[in-house]
């Protein structure tokens, strides 16, 4: 068998200029291959650095919020008991109040006739259910005659 080489035939002696010509486009697309990669390595890094300072602003926001928050929820903590204190202050006034007044009453002896109205309106209603009892009998009576 013959030795059959499936490579196509290289002549033994390229000329060198046209190695220098193929190198120069290349050493030029590295070249700028190098600078946009630094160009997007110092973006990078730009937009790292907007980033840190945009956390840095948010945190201290974050930060400041709750403060006033935490300020405000006390102040209305104290304003709340503030006003329990003052409700349960008007509540036991009240209760006094109404204990003085019932007091009053029965120094003026106007419990005793506020007891004899009641005493008087049930003999009152006994006795209009007397009439009305008789009445009915009277009735009854009447309608058994005719």
């Amino acid at each position: 068998m013959e030795n059959s080489d499936t490579t196509p035939s290289v002549p033994a002696a390229a000329p060198l200029s046209s190695k220098k010509e193929n190198i120069t486009p290349i050493n030029s697309k590295i070249s700028e291959l190098s600078e946009s990669r630094a160009d997007l390595l110092n973006r990078i890094q730009g937009l790292k650095q907007d980033l840190q300072n945009w956390r840095s602003k948010l945190d201290t926001q974050v930060k400041t919020y709750r403060d006033d928050l935490s300020e405000l929820k006390k102040s209305l903590n104290v304003e709340v008991e503030q006003l329990r204190s003052e409700f349960q202050e008007l509540r036991t006034t009240l209760q006094q109040q109404q204990e003085d007044v019932a007091a009053s009453l029965k120094n003026f002896g106007l419990q005793d006739v506020s007891s004899g109205v009641q005493e008087a309106e049930g003999s009152k209603v006994e006795s209009s259910e007397e009439k009305v009892h008789d009445l009915a009998t009277e009735d009854g009576g009447k309608e058994t005659e005719q």
